[in-house]
């Protein structure tokens, strides 16, 4: 048995990160491992995930917890870019250097890396991976961004963790009022960008044309402290007609709801990814290369967010739309193969700890 520290944006109110982190800690199925999550919220790891977890902004803590510890793992997630800022790459740094300074191991899985286009971002990236004892990214796009930042250790290509996630809840009592009649439903998992409104015309627009033509537009919440007031705004151009799915606590339960779509129209990177858990087909919409290097892989439609119009944006969806039951036959083999690559992870983390077990 070892003791493990899981560092990563968990507890945060991101879906997509939550999902990293349920992926990887179910497929560790009987493994005896200790685990303890650095968390933004404890209390709800606890409660959504019944995983012990410690404040990941009180740094004594952190640090007793990686005293604790035996080895730290970085399960997934795109931790390591300084588009929204370079204090994100400093902390997972300081991680991994109080990590090595204890003596403990440093496994980084299912790593996103990038964009990184900072002097410091990209100094702090490469003395993060150069110090681990293993690395595995999700992407090829990802290793190739290593070796061109120098790190020269071997990086096994696996897959995004979400790709792990249990099946998705059972119906609930409480979903009878997410019915939508005969309408073809089309989700919409959007985010915003910068000042402005540009995002909330773009998908407000596009949320009237769906109307227009029938189909019944789901605004989903990925991110509870980014989407909702985008959401919000989106919906209020609507008069408050379109259907959302909001404060969700575990992302099994936007899996359950997906499985109900249509298609969805995803902005977010895990959108895409839990509805291709589900079978169900996304319309990418492209504004980092984590969500083209997606679409590519999964071969899904995928449009730039940079001068998208709601009628390309429509237009786009009424495609896919009608090339569905082909482009489901398409995925279908590429998300089996998205999870074996997945499992690799685990393999990678049997391998460090001592343990000879295959994935």
């Amino acid at each position: 048995m070892a003791k493990l520290l899981l560092a990563g944006y968990f507890g945060c109110g991101n879906l997509g990160d939550d999902a990293i982190l349920v992926g990887f800690s179910d497929a560790l199925g009987n493994r005896p491992h200790e685990i303890t999550v650095l968390s933004g919220a404890p209390e709800d790891t606890y409660r959504y995930h019944k995983l012990h977890s410690v404040q990941r902004r009180d740094m004594r803590a952190v640090g007793e917890a990686i005293k604790a510890c035996d080895a730290i793992v970085f399960p997934g997630g795109s931790i390591f870019q300084d588009v929204t800022s370079s204090r994100s790459v400093y902390y997972y740094l300081s991680l991994v250097k109080q990590a090595k300074a204890a003596g403990k191991k440093v496994i980084l899985l299912g790593q996103g890396v990038g964009p990184l286009n900072s002097f410091m971002g990209k100094r702090w990236a490469a003395t993060a991976f150069k110090m681990a004892d293993a690395i595995a990214v999700r992407d090829p796009g990802s290793m190739t961004t290593l070796k061109n930042l120098g790190v020269e250790k071997s990086i096994t290509v696996a897959a995004d963790t979400a790709f792990l996630l249990p099946p998705p809840f059972q119906e609930e009592e409480n979903q009878a009022g997410f019915q939508v009649g005969s309408m073809t439903t089309a989700g919409i998992a959007a985010r915003p960008f910068g000042k402005g409104n540009a995002i909330a015309e773009l998908f407000g627009e596009t949320a009237r044309l769906l109307f227009q033509n029938n189909y019944m537009p789901v605004l989903i919440e990925m991110d509870h402290k980014e989407d909702g007031p985008l959401i919000q705004d989106i919906n209020t151009r609507n008069g408050g007609k379109v259907p959302d799915l909001r404060k969700q606590g575990r992302p099994q339960q936007i899996q359950t709801r997906l499985a109900r779509m249509d298609a969805i129209i995803a902005v977010r990177l895990h959108a895409g990814i839990l509805a291709a858990t589900v079978g169900v087909p996304a319309l990418m919409v492209s504004y980092d290369p984590k969500v083209t290097a997606f679409a590519k892989l999964m071969d899904l439609p995928c449009l730039p967010l940079e001068g998208l119009t709601p009628t390309r944006l429509f237009e786009a969806f009424k495609e896919t739309m009608a090339n569905r039951a082909k482009i489901v036959e398409r995925m279908e083999p590429r998300r089996a193969q998205q999870v074996e690559l997945a499992r690799k992870n685990i393999a990678l983390l049997d391998l460090v700890l001592g343990d000879g077990r295959k994935a």
